[in-house]
């Protein structure tokens, strides 16, 4: 990548999802090579060298919705899907007058709704793709201990596994045996470590496949923590998960019984409510892209 082909300096919003932190760039006229994209994006999210952030969202035009996103986690690989990203793009459209407040758009995992709630831009509702390959009750070996793991795929796919105490789980440990487990392979997972507390609520924990860590927040991970929670009978929707970074998000979806069996209700679709919070504007200069 020849670093000094870009016009500098580039603009850049740095935004947040409960803890989950982002680049944000408008590339309506692209000036990144789609070659380059995965090179850039590793190098502008290193923490302490560079911007540093979990991912980078390029905002480019769509023929067929108000924008589309290029989504690269922080190593330079891409995502289909990042629940905390697209509310995050969404107030940034929003906000740079690039969609209205109940726009659509594109993502590797198909066409997303996204509703801008609050006059700041702080709240952001999401209407997520119908989420696939739902799996119960999967046996699993972490180490020495035998678990029963759930895996369903909400844009990205998430593990879930439900512990009594997620303050107490080896995050780093576990989660990478799971995310490089065969049985996910060759695509991988990210692994929600999810503890049912009262009142239809949630402790989620993820360890992200992209970051290869735990992050603060997962969007999809929460959203799939909730609906594995509910199928189980664990909870019941609206599902509130406390993150992390010790902020909520809000689970909208609903759900249909078959006799004992719950099942989701995919057309009444599902929901990720949460803060999108736009936390600094700047511009990099070309030291960002030197290693």
């Amino acid at each position: 990548m020849n670093t000094q082909d870009f016009k500098y300096p580039i603009p850049f919003v740095k935004s947040s999802g409960t803890g989950n932190d982002f680049i944000i760039i408008d590339h309506r006229e692209p000036f990144i090579p789609e070659s380059d994209q995965s090179e850039f994006a590793r190098l502008i999210c290193r923490r302490r060298f560079s911007v540093g952030a979990d991912g980078l969202i390029l905002i480019e035009n769509s023929e067929k919705a108000d924008f589309r996103w290029q989504f690269y986690n922080g190593d330079g690989s891409r995502a289909e899907m990042c629940g905390n990203g697209a509310r995050c793009a969404a107030r940034f459209a929003y906000e740079k007058d690039i969609a209205p407040a109940a726009m659509r758009f594109e993502t590797t995992a198909g066409e997303i709704e996204a509703f801008v709630l609050s006059a700041g831009g702080e709240s952001v509702k999401i209407r997520l793709t119908a989420p696939e390959d739902l799996r119960l009750n999967i046996p699993v070996s972490l180490g020495s201990t035998e678990q029963t793991l759930h895996f369903i795929n909400t844009g990205v796919p998430h593990t879930v596994l439900l512990v009594n105490d997620a303050g107490m789980v080896p995050v780093a440990d576990w989660g990478r045996k799971v995310r490089f487990h065969e049985m996910f392979q060759p695509a991988g997972t990210n692994a929600n470590f999810t503890q049912v507390l009262p009142g239809d609520t949630l402790m989620v924990r993820t360890y992200e496949r992209g970051v290869e860590g735990e992050t603060m927040a997962c969007g999809t991970g929460a959203v799939a923590s909730a609906l594995v929670a509910v199928l189980l009978e664990q909870a019941n929707p609206p599902v509130t998960v406390i993150t992390s970074g010790g902020e909520k998000l809000i689970i909208h979806f609903s759900i249909t019984v078959e006799g004992s069996e719950r099942q989701l209700d995919l057309a009444a679709g599902i929901f990720l409510e949460g803060p999108a919070h736009e936390t600094f504007e700047g511009n990099m200069g070309p030291e960002a892209l030197q290693e």
